[in-house]
């Protein structure tokens, strides 16, 4: 069974490779300010994430320029929510400074949204299902200006949700991760096999890289 990742992300990559998944890589071209002007701007986190998800989903599932795809298609966006703020990707260093500030020390939530669209042959993409998880992530207290400084430096939080990674740099600076860690990292492996079962799809279907069952 092919899943066809609508996501250039190289943290949910990695999160499929090492559960047995090859995705299939087709970027979606979303305009996020666009989806969510149409969809109203006073959502919650919760709905934030999910109608992202589904527009990316979307977007690959009906591009013409991808209309070979026979699989699974596979959407899906992070943000986090601290002190009431929802945040998305920082964008510069001088905006994951004001992150870091923020947060050092302190706890906020991680929402991931996902959403799958059936492509498989003879569906026309209309079938699809979406769902919602998220985390609580708990910063260390005694983060230095230096460190902060320094982790800002290597680029790495400028393109991530939060500003912040678990599973690469920025993991030394998180405290406590209340929840599924792979939610935190902007993919949530349980979620996603619910998701397929009721398309109809079995988990093990999806395997295909070396090691995995067949």
């Amino acid at each position: 069974m092919k899943l066809v990742l609508a996501s250039t992300s190289p943290a949910r990559l990695a999160v499929l490779r090492a559960a047995g998944i090859e995705p299939v890589v087709r970027p979606s071209s979303v305009d996020e300010d666009a989806v969510l002007e149409a969809a109203g701007r006073d959502l919650s986190p919760e709905a934030t994430v999910l109608t992202l998800a589904r527009a990316k989903a979307l977007a690959v599932a009906d591009s013409e320029a991808w209309q070979d795809i026979d699989g699974i298609v596979l959407g899906g966006d992070s943000m986090f929510e601290i002190d009431g703020e929802l945040c998305g990707k920082p964008g510069s260093a001088a905006a994951a400074r004001e992150r870091w500030q923020l947060q050092r020390g302190k706890t906020g939530t991680l929402w991931s949204g996902h959403w799958m669209v059936d492509r498989r042959a003879g569906h026309d993409g209309a079938v699809g299902v979406g769902a919602v998880k998220s985390a609580r992530v708990t910063f260390v207290d005694d983060l230095s200006d230096a460190e902060m400084d320094a982790y800002i430096a290597t680029g790495e939080p400028i393109w991530v949700a939060g500003a912040f990674t678990i599973d690469s740099l920025g993991g030394p600076f998180i405290e406590r991760i209340e929840g599924d860690p792979s939610t935190v990292i902007g993919i949530s492996l349980p979620v996603v096999r619910r998701l397929a079962a009721q398309l109809g799809v079995s988990w093990p279907e999806f395997w295909n890289r070396p090691g995995a069952a067949s």
